[in-house]
C-alpha cells in the first residue's frame, strides 16, 4: 500500500475520532440538561481576583443540593455537590482583568463558604438570582410553609 494511502487513512481515523469526541461532549452536555434545571456555573479554589484557577461548568438544581459538572469532561458524575445550608454567599463583583476573558461573557464573580473549598463562583446576574432563591428557600416536603 502506498504511503499516502497510509496518511490518508490515519487522517480519516483522527477527523473521525475527532467527531465522536466531540458528539460524546454534546451528548453528555444534553444529558445533564435533561437531569433538572441547569445552568452556566464556573468555580474557583482560590479567593485571589485572577484568571487562574477558574473551571467551566453546569451546575444543576436538586432538592437538597446542587450537583456540579466540569464542561469538558466525559465523566457522568459530578465533580461537587453543594448542599443547601451549607453555602453561604458573602459578595459579588465584577471579574477583573484577565479573569474577564477566563470565564463567560456577562458573568459576576461571588465570594462563597462551602464545604467543598470552592472560593468563588461565576454565574450570570439572573443564575445568582436563581440561586440566591434556591438557597434561602426551604426544600420541598419539609412543611415549614403550612399555616394553620
Amino acid at each position: 500500500m502506498p504511503l499516502w494511502l497510509w496518511l490518508v487513512d490515519s487522517l480519516a481515523i483522527i477527523v473521525v475520532l475527532g467527531f465522536l469526541l466531540v458528539g460524546a461532549i454534546v451528548a453528555r452536555r444534553r444529558w445533564i440538561a435533561r437531569q433538572g434545571v441547569s445552568f452556566e456555573l464556573s468555580v474557583n479554589r482560590s479567593a485571589e481576583h485572577s484568571a487562574a484557577g477558574w473551571v467551566l461548568g453546569v451546575a444543576v438544581y436538586g432538592d437538597e443540593d446542587i450537583t456540579w459538572y466540569r464542561t469538558f469532561s466525559f465523566s457522568p458524575r459530578p465533580r461537587h455537590r453543594f448542599v443547601r445550608g451549607r453555602v453561604l454567599i458573602e459578595g459579588r463583583r465584577d471579574p477583573e482583568g484577565a479573569e474577564a476573558y477566563a470565564l463567560h461573557d456577562g458573568h459576576i464573580v461571588v465570594r462563597t463558604e462551602n464545604a467543598d473549598g470552592i472560593e468563588q463562583f461565576a454565574l450570570s446576574p439572573n443564575s445568582l438570582t436563581g440561586l440566591l432563591s434556591w438557597l434561602e428557600s426551604s426544600p420541598p416536603g419539609r412543611g415549614v410553609n403550612n399555616v394553620l
